[in-house]
């Protein structure tokens, strides 16, 4: 064999060993975090957008979340999901932003005058709390649904 035939070779495995461990580490980085389907059962209308926030502790409800989400708004069902989330207690929020400013707009007495929702079901007078909000990610992936 020639030194050049030999080189061939070896660059061949070389090429063949790296495709190898690269794709082991691309379907290792997919199967990361957990996937939470976030189902809205009751869209009012069409009206405006859809905007979701997922947050932890430290950021809920206090600027942009871990992850987000927006979307136009389609009366009835609507689906979508957060995806690669590692385990930890987190909450969503959900709102139609009926005129499109990116924000909750309220009345003069400080009624929000859009839909929302949370992750938890208490949907008590006054601002959402993380506390009653807050859910828990494990190994498993979630659906959790939010009705406004």
């Amino acid at each position: 064999m020639t030194v050049t035939t030999k080189f061939t070779i070896m660059k061949k495995y070389i090429l063949t060993l790296f495709f190898i461990i690269t794709g082991l580490s691309l379907s290792a980085q997919q199967d990361s975090g957990v996937t939470i389907t976030v189902v809205i059962e009751n869209v009012l209308n069409d009206r405006g957008n859809i905007l979701a926030g997922l947050y932890t502790e430290d950021n809920f409800m206090r600027g942009a979340g871990v992850a987000e989400y927006a979307t136009k708004a389609k009366a009835g069902e609507l689906s979508f999901e957060f995806t690669d989330i590692t385990p930890g207690d987190y909450a969503i929020t959900v709102m139609q932003d009926f005129n499109e400013n990116q924000r909750m707009d309220f009345e003069a007495s400080g009624m929000p005058v859009e839909p929302y929702g949370t992750s938890g079901s208490d949907m008590d007078m006054g601002p959402p709390s993380f506390y009653n909000s807050k859910f828990t990610v494990g190994d498993e992936d979630l659906e959790i649904r939010i009705r406004f």
